[in-house]
């Protein structure tokens, strides 16, 4: 079970946008990446291919490495680390480990 999941609001641990809260769109489970809205933007050159079809610099979002994310939790308005409990009737669920809130 992934600890980060689409919709999850994560805080960015490494890099250059450290300490930037986003949410997560899409996760890359084969990569172990995620695509954080507002975090690691890259430039790309794009050229126009058609006649209505403008050509420049276009900035868009690049996955970030799931490791360098943490959860951020609500209730404590800080990142956090993420337990997951295994209930009675067989299902998983997420918590806090600051303050053991279900996430």
């Amino acid at each position: 079970m992934n600890k980060i999941k689409k919709n999850d609001i994560v805080y960015v641990l490494s890099g250059r946008d450290r300490g930037k809260t986003g949410k997560v769109f899409r996760i890359f489970s084969r990569d172990n990446r995620a695509l954080v809205e507002g975090v690691n933007y890259v430039k790309k050159h794009s050229r126009k291919t058609k006649s209505d079809q403008q050509g420049g610099i276009v900035q868009k979002e690049s996955p970030i490495h799931i490791s360098n994310l943490a959860l951020f939790c609500k209730q404590c308005k800080k990142h956090t680390r993420v337990g997951i409990n295994v209930l009675a009737d067989a299902t998983r669920s997420r918590y806090c480990k600051r303050c053991k809130e279900v996430i």
